[in-house]
């Protein structure tokens, strides 16, 4: 499905889609160094419209760009109502949106400080990441030749464009050989995560997750996770493990903004548990999806609803 609205947010006004432009000199095009995010809109049972974990995603993004060193020109609460209103102007009931900062034109090489930091946000149709087959039956992983970031060569909390590099030569290894995802180690060979999800594994009926000091990226879907299934009463063990413990792990499941709550049923020619979706996932995603367009009120904070 092609990409497509009826207009675009940017730089606080709407533009229509195919006046949303920029210069063939923007830096951010030319050297990376942007930030964004990934927020889903959901339809929920009661026919409303939210968005979320909105301010968590828009307060990530504006810690990506001090990361960067960039200086946003619109308040966290500016951008999250830009999210709101790009849903409505567009008439979207459940959508995907991408909140950008990136340098417009003006200086060119790595020195540059004085280009205009522009912001954009861009909302579109778009289903299940990984397949509606995938987040039902499992998808095929296989472990890429390439590491995740190492926390001190490149800033690994940050969403950072120019990051999705390594992820994207990850996940194209792994196409070229078959597979659905890339599950990516860190340079010390333990499992980091995947080209753009955060991995849980159950082994020996623990939830197991790699923590947030390491080289992952700390990812709001991933959180969301980690609450639900503490208040089911399923504990989770925060820590670093190894491939053969995945290989070995009875369910494995990926979560993303994107991919949603998505498991692995193959991993490296090897069937992971007996090859469906186990018991833990399964309640797990029955969970996020109660919250995220089902009629849970148990978490009202997660969700901006549209209006």
């Amino acid at each position: 499905m092609g990409i497509k609205s009826d207009k675009i947010w940017l730089d606080g006004e709407f533009v229509d889609f195919e006046d949303a432009n920029v210069h063939i000199l923007t830096h951010t095009l030319h050297y990376g160094l942007g930030a964004f995010e990934g927020i889903r809109c959901y339809q929920r049972e009661d026919g409303k419209s939210a968005i979320f974990r909105l301010s968590e995603h828009i307060r990530r993004l504006i810690e990506s760009c001090k990361i960067c060193t960039i200086d946003v020109p619109f308040t966290q609460e500016q951008i999250e109502r830009a999210c709101i209103e790009t849903v409505k102007v567009n008439g979207f009931e459940d959508c995907y949106l991408r909140p950008l900062v990136f340098l417009g034109h003006g200086e060119m090489g790595l020195s540059a400080t004085s280009n205009k930091v522009r912001v954009a946000v861009i909302a579109w149709k778009w289903g299940a990441y990984l397949g509606d087959e995938g987040l039902e039956k499992g998808i095929r992983a296989k472990v890429s030749s390439f590491n995740r970031h190492h926390v001190n060569s490149s800033m690994v909390k940050g969403k950072i464009n120019g990051q999705y590099v390594n992820s994207i030569l990850a996940k194209r290894e792994v196409m070229a050989a078959g597979y659905d995802e890339a599950i990516m180690l860190d340079t010390d060979g333990y499992i980091s995560e995947a080209s753009g999800e955060n991995i849980f594994i159950v082994y020996r009926n623990r939830l197991f997750t790699t923590p947030i000091g390491s080289s992952i990226l700390g990812g709001i879907t991933r959180d969301t996770i980690v609450t639900l299934a503490k208040e089911r009463g399923i504990s989770i063990i925060e820590q670093r493990f190894t491939r053969d413990m995945l290989y070995t792990a009875d369910e494995i499941f990926m979560v993303g903004t994107a991919a949603e709550i998505t498991p692995v049923r193959e991993l490296d020619e090897r069937t992971i548990g007996d090859g469906t979706v186990g018991p833990v996932t399964k309640a797990l995603q029955a969970a996020y999806f109660d919250q995220v367009k089902g009629s849970s009120t148990d978490h009202p904070e997660w969700l901006a609803i549209v209006e």
